[in-house]
């Protein structure tokens, strides 16, 4: 029965529940009358599952390219591979009319030259980037900071010519020559800086690689520095701390991921660098002495050198296992700063 409010009552008589509740879906279902009928879940589903596959199919497809990539490797690399075996890589001599070959000199080199294009590239890349984001003002910024990216747009065989034309006399008149009289007369390391400066080397392809990976790495670590949040910075200086600590203590530590990222990216360029290296290291297969004055040789450049005058046979198949080492290289450098930076998350959450 209605409820019937009291006489000068101001509720309304508004019945019983259940009259309520009919009264309500009956307004639901004049609401939605006019309304299309929504589109039917399976048809959601399916397009998700769909784009799950799809993404599955090209991650699959960039593991079989690896794969592929590595496969042909070997099987073109095989009779190289089954007549030297280990030896190929311990072996210095190279000498194709005896067909005679080993790795040493050319891995030697790229590795002495990527390491010494790290060892400039770093401090010189965290000095840029520190001075982009922390000391530069604002007008120069913009401009310094395109500079850079466009150094790192410039061709390779560019950055040789420029070697071997205008570094490399300058280099060997000027700077060998000091390094020599310096560093040459010290115990330990004065091997390395002794021998005739002659221009063309190890060190000097070591210094134009460099030059090419400091964008690279500036460029990373200008953008990760910025990603610092700007309360950590100013609690520190806050505290009275200087320009250095506020970089060593607070900015690094938040961003040193990306700073091992931004490095073995450059790295990474270095170790597969070819035209500016072939123009500067010499193309020698002969090291007499430690020295970094000596022409030498690297995978990338005996690579260019060779592979076109190449015979078929034992020839092809040494330079393509070159080419085999050389990728597995790089993939040990990839898997070492992964579990670099894995390694680092662990003690980050140790920490928390």
């Amino acid at each position: 029965m209605p409820a019937v409010a009291a006489p000068g009552s101001l509720v309304p008589d508004v019945g019983s529940p259940q009259e309520l509740a009919r009264a309500a879906r009956a307004a639901s279902s004049k609401r939605g009358a006019g309304r299309p009928p929504a589109a039917p879940r399976r048809r959601t589903a399916m397009g998700d599952l769909c784009f799950e596959w799809l993404t599955r199919a090209v991650a699959a497809l960039v593991l079989a390219l690896l794969g592929g990539i590595i496969a042909s490797l070997v099987v073109a690399a095989w009779p190289s591979i089954q007549r030297f075996g280990f030896g190929f890589l311990i072996s210095s001599e190279w000498n194709p009319p005896k067909e005679r070959f080993g790795a040493l000199i050319p891995a030697y080199g790229t590795l002495v030259t990527s390491l010494i294009a790290l060892i400039i590239a770093v401090p010189v890349s965290f000095g840029i980037a520190l001075f982009l984001t922390e000391l530069s003002p604002r007008w120069l910024r913009r401009p310094l900071g395109t500079a850079i990216e466009l150094l790192a747009a410039v061709p390779s065989i560019v950055y040789g010519m420029w070697g071997l034309f205008v570094f490399s006399p300058l280099f060997g008149g000027y700077a060998e020559p000091w390094l020599a009289a310096t560093l040459g007369k010290l115990p330990v390391i004065g091997a390395l800086f002794s021998g005739p400066p002659l221009g063309i080397g190890l060190l000097c392809a070591g210094v134009i690689l460099a030059i090419m990976i400091i964008p690279f790495i500036a460029a990373v670590m200008r953008d990760v520095f910025e990603l610092t949040p700007a309360m950590l910075k100013e609690s520190a200086y806050g505290l009275g701390s200087t320009t250095w600590e506020v970089i060593w203590h607070v900015v690094l530590p938040y961003t040193r991921a990306g700073v091992v990222g931004g490095i073995m990216l450059g790295l990474g360029r270095a170790l597969g660098e070819t035209m500016a290296v072939t123009f500067v290291i010499g193309n020698s297969n002969f090291l007499h002495s430690p020295s970094l004055f000596e022409s030498g040789n690297s995978i990338t450049s005996a690579l260019a050198n060779e592979f076109a005058e190449a015979s078929p046979g034992i020839h092809t198949a040494a330079l393509i296992e070159l080419g085999l080492i050389l990728f597995l290289i790089t993939l040990l450098v990839l898997a070492a700063s992964k579990l670099m930076l894995a390694r680092m998350s662990g003690r980050e959450g140790a920490q928390t």
